[in-house]
């Protein structure tokens, strides 16, 4: 069916760059816009949940995981005296 309808501009440029990035007509983004409004039948597609699958790495040989703040704060330390010594 034809008919005229008057759009704000803003809501026009919102239209008119969702054609361009999906490189669909203006016609088929208005009238899935208007259908997604209304509830109506071209409902996005529900995304699957996302999930991780977590495995154990371990840690190499030699690294204690109690000590991982001392180190932090080692490292914070000398980043502090090297900024001290060049500042003279």
């Amino acid at each position: 069916m034809r008919t005229t309808v008057t759009l704000d501009e803003d809501l026009a440029a919102q239209l008119q760059e969702l054609a361009h990035r999906t490189r669909k007509p203006f016609k088929a983004v208005l009238n899935e816009a208007i259908r997604n409004g209304l509830g109506g039948r071209n409902k996005a597609t529900v995304a699957r949940p996302f999930r991780v699958r977590a495995r154990d790495c371990g840690l190499r040989p030699g690294l204690d995981d109690r000590r991982f703040n001392q180190l932090a704060d080692e490292l914070e330390v000398e980043a502090a005296a090297q900024k001290l010594a060049g500042g003279r």
